[in-house]
Order: structure tokens, then sequence, then C-alpha cells
């Protein structure tokens, strides 16, 4: 949640127990996971078109209380009226009774004091948007938030927050998740998982108003998730859920479809929560460690003690480029097969593992960094001496999404919870998995073969991670097969 909000407003900007169900399909006789092919997402092409508003669509036609009649209302309008269109085929299929529409649109500037009341609260320095239960309203920022979220990530990222609001309307009307504090989290996560179902909507090229494409544009709506999330796991007022379990979410609506939300339950989120850290031991805990060369033998260490290789790579800290004869060095962390070599450059891997920070005038990071966006690299980068211990290719796509998975089974294994058994040397910290999710969704170096190739959709190289984490490696050997 980015500021204040309205008491009352059921609000937010944004499988199996382990991993997302989804289908199979069938070839030569043998059912084949939709996950096998890592130039699909979910079943769909990983394709590359546009994405954000359809050229051409005329805008949509409607009544906004207190609207400036500007661009960023054209676009809520838009986002709504497709939202409305999904939900009027799906409502009556899921609850078997017509779907009915929120009663009322209101837009805002939080820098003014004359403006509507949202929620039976004054707008003034509400940067926010969000769904009100009271009246079966939605309403909006249109001088902040929305600007921002569009800015950093395009149409769809604000067509997804106003997803993630319906959801709630339909929540509401639907009576299928029960009100108060204890019911937040599946409140939350339940909308985030309805959004997901839009976006496949959106993706399946049948919004009238919205098209995507499932690999860069995708990728950056998922990153909106990853901003707009509970960064202090310690406020009582977080309900919201880590950026894993909001990604999660969404991806269960995106693969499974809005049914799946629907069992969404308190039961359902803690078992993908598994044995993960939920929050800081003090106040004071910043839960991040500096990036040394000590620190980076512990976690060498730590990772050997997970997978116990019979010939463990030797390890340089005097640059990634270890003039290898048949791979290319990859900045700032790289593996060389024919000597079973890793080459760390330091100071870049340092820089990389730094904790970024919200700018004066923002409301949100873009990529959420820390200690853990550099250590997940160097497991990534260990995974590959197992690989070729193993004889698997080091230069495939399954290559790189192995890599992702195996790095999710070292960071289930660095969980407190699971240190003595997997003799861990460094444990997690709360946020560690945001840090994680936000490199894959970005640069995906953490999911990239020997030479650095990643696969073009973030959807996956998450996916392959979360694999990991909560399904382990017999999940990885199942699921990434050459």
């Amino acid at each position: 949640m980015v500021g204040r909000r309205a008491a009352l407003v059921t609000s937010s900007l944004l499988a199996t127990a382990a991993v997302l169900s989804g289908c199979s399909q069938t070839s030569s006789g043998q059912a084949v996971s939709i996950y096998h092919d890592p130039f699909r997402v979910a079943g769909l092409d990983a394709s590359s078109g546009p994405s954000g508003l359809r050229p051409g669509a005329p805008d949509a036609e409607r009544d906004i209380v207190g609207t400036d009649g500007g661009s960023i209302d054209a676009l809520a309008a838009n986002a709504i009226t497709d939202i409305e269109t999904f939900w009027n085929t799906q409502y009556p299929t899921l609850f078997n009774e017509p779907f009915q529409p929120v009663d009322t649109l209101i837009s805002w500037d939080p820098t003014e004091s004359n403006g509507p009341d949202f929620c039976e609260e004054t707008t003034e320095d509400l940067i926010n948007a969000g769904y009100c239960s009271l009246d079966h309203t939605i309403g909006w920022d249109r001088e902040l938030l929305l600007p921002e979220v569009q800015e950093k990530f395009g149409d769809v990222a604000v067509a997804f927050i106003f997803a993630h609001e319906y959801g709630h309307a339909v929540q509401r009307k639907a009576g299928i998740v029960k009100g108060g504090s204890e019911s937040a989290l599946v409140r939350e996560q339940q909308a985030d998982c309805f959004g997901g179902a839009f976006l496949r909507h959106v993706a399946e090229d049948k919004a009238a108003h919205f098209t995507m494409n499932t690999s860069e544009g995708l990728n950056k709506v998922l990153a909106s998730a990853v901003a707009i999330r509970d960064d202090d796991p310690n406020d009582p007022d977080s309900h919201h859920g880590s950026a894993f379990e909001r990604v999660t979410a969404t991806q269960i609506g995106f693969t499974d479809g809005a049914s799946a939300c629907t069992r969404i339950d308190q039961e359902e989120i803690e078992s993908r929560r598994a044995e993960l850290p939920q929050q800081f031991d003090s106040e004071d805990d910043s839960g991040e460690l500096p990036v040394t060369e000590e620190t980076l033998q512990e976690f060498l260490t730590t990772f050997q003690s997970v997978f116990e290789l019979e010939n463990p790579p030797t390890v340089t800290f005097t640059g990634a480029d270890t003039g290898c004869a048949d791979a290319v060095a990859t900045e700032p962390v790289s593996f060389c097969p024919s000597t079973n070599t890793i080459g760390i450059n330091v100071d870049e891997l340092a820089e990389r593992g730094t904790p970024g920070r919200v700018g004066r005038r923002e409301l949100m990071q873009t990529d959420i960094t820390g200690d853990y966006n550099a250590y997940v690299l160097l497991a990534s980068r260990y995974t590959l001496a197992m690989q070729q211990q193993r004889g698997q290719a080091l230069d495939t796509p399954q290559t790189a999404l192995r890599a992702a998975c195996l790095a999710g089974v070292i960071t289930a294994a660095l969980s407190p919870s699971n240190a003595a058994e997997s003799g861990a040397q460094v444990t997690l910290s709360p946020g560690d998995l945001d840090e994680a999710v936000s490199g894959l969704l970005t640069d995906g170096l953490a999911a990239s073969d020997v030479n650095g190739d990643t696969v073009p959709s973030g959807f996956a190289r998450v996916d392959a991670f979360r694999t990991g984490v909560l399904g382990g490696q017999v999940s990885c050997d199942s699921r990434y097969t050459e």
C-alpha cells in the first residue's frame, strides 16, 4: 500500500501446495507439462508484440465522479470496461447468478482539498486506489499514483490495479471471503489471483481496449506487483503479502483461471509460505548481509552442504572472466565448465546486492534490490557445476530454468527452520525472496545458461524459482528436462 487509506476501503494497489498446477498437453502419447517448453507461458506462446492500449480502439464512455476528463481517467474507464466485460461472462459461470457491476466510479487529485469523498472519507492526501464495500464503488488517485505506475510499468499495469480492485467487488457480491482483519490476507491474495485471470484474458487478445505480450509486457505487470508489496512484514497493517506471494497468486489466476482463485484460503496461502521466514526478529534487523569475499565463501560452503557435489567447483575472487575456453564470461559471476571454476567480481556483485531506495519524489521503486540479488545469482552459477556433473547440457533454455529452479532449492535450504538440516552457515531474511523475484523479472541473469542467455518470459523464470523453493529438487528434475 502506498500512502494512507480510508478505514473501510477494501483496497490494494496492487498448484499443488508447492507449485502452480496447470494443465498438460500430450505429445507422442505422453503427458507433457505446460512448463516443459521454455518458450511458452502457461500454455501461451512467449510473444513479443505490443503491450498497452490497443491502437485505434475508441475510449469507453463512462460516468466518473470528479473526473478532470484527462488521459488517466480515460485509461481507467477503458480498463474497468474491459474488466466488467470479463466478469460479465465469468461471474455467472462461477457463482450461478448475474454479474452486478460497481455502482459508481470516482476520480480525485489528492493534492486538492475540494475533491469528492471516497468511502465516506476525504480524498485529500489519499494516494491510493480502492474498492469501497460501503457503497460498491471504485476510486482512484489520478494525479500521483496511477501516473507513476503507468510511467514505470505501463498501461496494462494500471489495468491490473483495477482488476485487483474489481476482484474485491466480486468477493463482496459473491460473499466468498469473510470480512475482518483475520481474512485480509486471503482477500488480497484472491484479488491478485483474479487480476491474473484478467491478464490471461488480455494476453489471449480478448480485451477490447488492451493488448499484452507474454514476455516484456507481462514481465512489467508482474514487476508492478513486486513494487507494490508489503515491504515491512512486521507492520500489523501488512496484509497484501510479500512480492513472492503476490506474484504467485497472480500466476495462479493467469495459469488456472478465476475458478482457481475461489479456492485460495488461509490454508492454501500457508502451504505456499512453507517454512519461509515471515517476520524480522527485531525492529533493528534490516535483513541485509553485505557482499564480501568472506560472506560469499560462507554461502559457497552452504551450497556444498546442500548438494554435496563429488567435485565442487573451485572459486576465484579476482573477476568473472577466467579466460574460459568453452563459455562466455557473465558479469559479475560466471561458471567455466572446462575448468569447473566460478569466477566472481566481488565489487560488481556487491553493487548488485546493494539495497535500493525510493526517491524523494517517488512512491515506489522500479526494481527491488538487496543482498539476495547477489547471493541468488551466485547460487544459480553454482548449480551449473551441479548440472555439468550430472551430464546435463549447459547451454539450453532448460539449463537456464534448471538454474533458477535449483537456486530455489538452495533458497529453501537457507530458511532458518531448515538451517540445521541443510548445514547452512547463513540464513534467509524476510524480503530476500522478493529481491530474487525482482531480479528474475528484470535481467533474469539468475535464470540463465552458462553463457548468460535466459528465456524471454519472466513469468517462466519466476515459476522455475518458486518450483525449487516449494517443490524441491525432485520437482526441478521432473519439470525441466531436455
